[in-house]
């Protein structure tokens, strides 16, 4: 069984970043987590998140700022749908268009029933949140090729736009598993509690010293 609390450090390899986040799976995860990064803009992303004991999300509160602006975004999972509330102080938009980059708009969605169908959330730019749909399926240890196709909610950041995606997570040898959303594919190594230690092209765990 896995023990408790855990603390995870990703140097993000897209980017200049990095990702800390604090958690606890004794029943269910509970995770608070802290990314930096400049992708696009300069940001700091804080996020809490919540699950079932089954894994399912029951709760993701994301809070991003950067210079001159800031936004915000919680999710609840309510019996039938998503409960999706947002703030914004500052005009993020206005420091993307001084920056030469296009606006991305209001954060949140117009229409949280388009949601209904996720089961999980994912967090742009966030190896930790691979790990929801591993962990509640069971996927790092299933027979190499079981396939699992998926409805997440998915937050983009820094905009903290909710859209609804469809993923595919294929379990493969070695304790990896294939995640493809649209055209794009990757073949996340997992260590053996299902946490993302190399993400190609996102993310690499780093490993304290000792």
């Amino acid at each position: 069984m896995p023990t408790m609390p855990k603390s995870l450090f990703w140097n993000r390899t897209d980017t200049a970043g990095c990702e800390h986040t604090r958690l606890d799976d004794a029943n269910g995860l509970t995770a608070r987590g802290t990314a930096l990064a400049v992708d696009t803009l300069p940001y700091t992303c804080r996020y809490t998140l919540t699950t079932a004991p089954e894994w399912t999300t029951v709760r993701l509160e994301v809070e991003v700022e950067g210079a001159g602006w800031s936004r915000g975004v919680r999710l609840e999972r309510q019996p039938d749908r998503w409960r999706v509330v947002t703030n914004e102080q500052g005009d993020l938009d206005a420091a993307l268009r001084a920056a030469g980059r296009p606006p991305v708009g209001l954060p949140g969605t117009d229409d949280p029933d388009r949601l209904a169908d996720a089961v999980d959330v994912d967090l742009g730019g966030s190896p930790l949140f691979n790990s929801l749909p591993v962990r509640r399926l069971g996927l790092r240890d299933a027979e190499p090729g079981t396939e699992r196709r998926i409805e997440v909610a998915w937050v983009l950041v820094p905009s903290l736009l909710v859209l609804p995606a469809e993923q595919t997570y294929t379990a493969l040898d070695g304790g990896r598993v294939r995640f493809a959303s649209g055209d794009f594919t990757a073949d996340l190594d997992l260590d053996p509690d299902g946490y993302v230690r190399h993400y190609p092209g996102l993310a690499d765990r780093v490993a304290p010293e000792r």
